[in-house]
C-alpha cells in the first residue's frame, strides 16, 4: 500500500469513526424520550400515561377500599424538607382523591426542583391515574419559602382486587439547569 492509498484508508476510517460518533450521541439524545415511552406503555418506574389510562365515567367501587401510602425523598443536591402531608389514606377505587405534599427551601437561594413518581406493586401504576400533580412541572422555591403542592389522582376499578396497597413514592432531584 503506498501513501496516497494509505491517505486514503484513512480517511475512510476516519469519516467512518466521525460518523459513528454523531450516530452515538444521537442515540444517548434519544435514549429519553424512548425510556419515557416505554415507562408510560409498561407502567415502569411508576410513570403513566394519565389520558390513556383515565376512564371515560368512572364509577366509584364503594364495596372494596385500597389503601395509598405516601412518601417522598430528597435526592442529593437538593436542600430541601420535602414530605407528604398524610402518610396513607383508604380510597374507594374510581374516587377522586386529593392529597397535599410540603416542600420548605431552608437555603439563601432560590432552588428549583423537578419531583419523579414510582408507584409500587408495579401493576398498579397502570391504574394510578394522576389528574393533577405537582410532579408535571418544575417546582422552584425562594429562600426560605414553604409550599404545598397538589396530587388529585384516581384509583381505577380496575385495579386487582389482590392489590390493597400501592405506594407512591417520590424523589425531588435538583432540576438540571437549561431544561
Amino acid at each position: 500500500m503506498n501513501g496516497e492509498e494509505l491517505r486514503q484508508a484513512n480517511k475512510r476510517l476516519a469519516l467512518k469513526l466521525g460518523a459513528g460518533a454523531v450516530v452515538a450521541l444521537a442515540f444517548g439524545f434519544a435514549l429519553v424520550p424512548l425510556y419515557n415511552v416505554l415507562c408510560e406503555a409498561t407502567g415502569l418506574n411508576g410513570k403513566t400515561n394519565a389520558e390513556r389510562a383515565r376512564p371515560a365515567a368512572v364509577k366509584v367501587d364503594k364495596s372494596r377500599w385500597v389503601t395509598v401510602q405516601f412518601t417522598g425523598t430528597v435526592m442529593p443536591g437538593l436542600s430541601w424538607a420535602f414530605y407528604p402531608k398524610v402518610a396513607s389514606m383508604r380510597v374507594h377505587p374510581g374516587e377522586i382523591t386529593r392529597v397535599s405534599y410540603y416542600a420548605k427551601n431552608p437555603t439563601n437561594q432560590t432552588i428549583v426542583g423537578q419531583a419523579v413518581p414510582s408507584i409500587t406493586p408495579g401493576q398498579a401504576a397502570q391504574h394510578f391515574v394522576k389528574l393533577d400533580c405537582f410532579c408535571f412541572k418544575q417546582q422552584a422555591l425562594e429562600p426560605g419559602a414553604e409550599k404545598e403542592m397538589g396530587l388529585t389522582f384516581i384509583i381505577s376499578p380496575e385495579l386487582s382486587k389482590e392489590v390493597g396497597t400501592v405506594t407512591l413514592s417520590y424523589a425531588f432531584f435538583p432540576a438540571v439547569k437549561g431544561s
